[in-house]
């Protein structure tokens, strides 16, 4: 179980890092470009991990054997490591209170 986090661990931070780096390069960067270019790469690696073996049988790719059953899995998945990062809520969103 370490080892998963692990590789978890590592290819966030290494995502994270491209992110940084790229920013660095070019000061007149779209930090906005710069992240949808990194998840539309993370979204294309993940479906394509995802993809079932073609065993119409196989109860391991039978949650994710069809296009609209990987969407739901992959959007679920956004939905809560978007919730869990420390930068889900910010203090200038629109419905953030002030005192």
């Amino acid at each position: 179980m370490e080892e998963i986090a692990d590789t978890f661990d590592s290819a966030f931070t290494k995502a994270v890092d491209l992110g940084n780096r790229l920013a660095g390069k070019d000061k007149e960067a779209d930090l906005w470009d710069i992240a949808d270019g990194l998840l539309a790469g993370a979204v294309q690696y993940w479906l394509y991990s995802r993809q079932p073996c073609g065993d119409a049988r196989c109860e391991d790719c039978l949650p994710l054997s069809t296009a609209q059953a990987r969407l739901a899995e992959l959007q679920r998945l956004i939905s809560q490591v978007a919730a869990e990062s420390e930068y889900f809520h910010a203090p200038t969103d629109a419905n953030a209170g002030r005192a």
